[in-house]
C-alpha cells in the first residue's frame, strides 16, 4: 500500500477537513481516502489514447475537410549537416 504526505496545506483547509472528518467519524487520514476514493472512482480513466481521443472530438465537425496545396516538388530526403 501506498504512503502519500501533503506538505504545504494551508491552516483554513486544515480546519476545514478537521471539521468534516469529524462530522463523518473519521480521522482526518481516513477522510482524505474517502474524500480520494469518491473522486476519482467517479471518472474512470480512459480507455482510448490521446489520437482516439483528439479524433473522436473533432469528429462531428462537419465540412471540416481541407484543400491541401498541390505540390510543385518531390519529396525529398533529409540532408543531415555535420
Amino acid at each position: 500500500m501506498a504512503t502519500l504526505t501533503i506538505r504545504g496545506l494551508d491552516d483554513e483547509l486544515h480546519a476545514r477537513l478537521r471539521v468534516r472528518a469529524a462530522q463523518h467519524g473519521r480521522s482526518m487520514e481516513a477522510e482524505v481516502r474517502a474524500i480520494l476514493q469518491d473522486q476519482l472512482s467517479s471518472s474512470p480513466l480512459p480507455a482510448w489514447g490521446l489520437g482516439s481521443r483528439i479524433h473522436a472530438r473533432f469528429a462531428t465537425i462537419e465540412d471540416a475537410e481541407l484543400d491541401l496545396p498541390s505540390r510543385s516538388e518531390a519529396p525529398r530526403a533529409a540532408a543531415f549537416d555535420a
